[in-house]
């Protein structure tokens, strides 16, 4: 009986792998990293939750305002790189470097910010 047990934790196990696998997509795969944009623009808001931090920028392209989202790294890699939970607030003026979504939508992985000031 415990042989059985064992038996099935394992299978189960090796079943619910590869969603795990899954969940976490490669870089590549949904941007294109041989392209850089770069996006000027009013921080809409900060999104901090794990397991990236998300950035949402209001753009103005060809006389209306886009809204971008950003993705970028892990909260904790961008507290180690010198961020803080308030170092870019609504309505700061900012310039984003970043890769383009594959699907061509407003979405982008940013690799660099960087404040305008007036």
């Amino acid at each position: 009986m415990r042989f059985k047990r064992v038996l099935f934790v394992v299978g189960v196990s090796l079943l619910l792998m590869p969603s795990a696998v899954l969940a976490h997509h490669s870089l590549q795969a949904q941007f294109d990293t041989t392209k850089t944009i770069t996006l000027t623009g009013e921080v809409n808001r900060i999104d901090w939750r794990n397991p990236h931090m998300h950035l949402y920028l209001d753009v103005n392209h060809a006389g209306r305002n886009v809204t971008w989202e950003v993705e970028m790294g892990p909260p904790h890699l961008q507290i180690a790189s010198g961020w803080k939970i308030d170092t870019y607030r609504r309505g700061d003026r900012v310039s984003v470097d970043a890769y383009p979504a594959r699907d061509g939508s407003n979405v982008a992985y940013g690799t660099r910010v960087k404040a305008l000031y007036p």
